[in-house]
């Protein structure tokens, strides 16, 4: 008995993909994940020997394939081999600062595979993206001494004492920086369709 032939569904063409990521569409990139993450995690994985960090880095290195999509170019490479490079790069990168025990110089084998998460959904991703980009827009927007308190704040956890004494600014001063910076940051976030915590 002669079994039924399956036809197998043609590979995702990733150029065709990358145009239309670089024209910001979602669904695009959704597809240009699906296609390729597994692979690129691998690859990630194999710099870093850290499964977190692989995936850290992935993440990063996605939100540059959206940022610069429009700036591949077919005539240098194939649209893998340039997220290769992206991947590959940003993983020594971390691999030389310091935020991994693993050498920036382990042998990288690209037909290494391993799955990514289920919970690592482009779509995810893609808002985490635009989230970020969202927030450091609204961020530049705040003045530098605004900048500086909220960060003093948030990131240092110090109270108005501390950070009038950090900016060597009268009490006063400190609170009111917070407090508008704050108020300027929830707006701009509002505006741009983000809830502020």
């Amino acid at each position: 008995m002669q079994r039924p032939v399956v036809a197998k569904s043609p590979p995702p063409d990733l150029a065709s993909l990358l145009a239309r990521v670089a024209l910001h569409d979602r669904v695009a990139f959704e597809a240009l994940y699906r296609a390729t993450s597994s692979h690129l995690l691998g690859i990630a994985f194999r710099v870093l020997g850290q499964r977190e960090r692989a995936e850290e880095v992935l993440q990063e290195a996605y939100m540059n394939v959206w940022h610069a999509a429009a700036s591949y170019n077919a005539a240098v490479a194939t649209p893998m081999t340039w997220m290769i490079n992206i991947v590959r790069n940003k993983a020594i990168d971390a691999a030389r600062s310091g935020r991994t025990e693993k050498a920036s110089t382990t042998a990288i084998d690209d037909d290494f595979d391993i799955a990514a998460d289920d919970h690592w959904e482009p779509q995810h991703l893609l808002d985490e993206s635009l989230t970020k980009l969202n927030i450091d827009s609204c961020m530049g927007s705040l003045s530098a001494s605004q900048r500086q308190a909220l960060a003093l704040a948030y990131y240092r956890g110090m109270v108005h004492t501390e950070i009038a004494e950090a900016l060597n600014a009268p009490l006063g001063t400190a609170k009111a920086w917070v407090r508008r910076g704050l108020d300027k940051l929830k707006d701009c976030l509002q505006a741009a369709g983000i809830e502020a915590a």
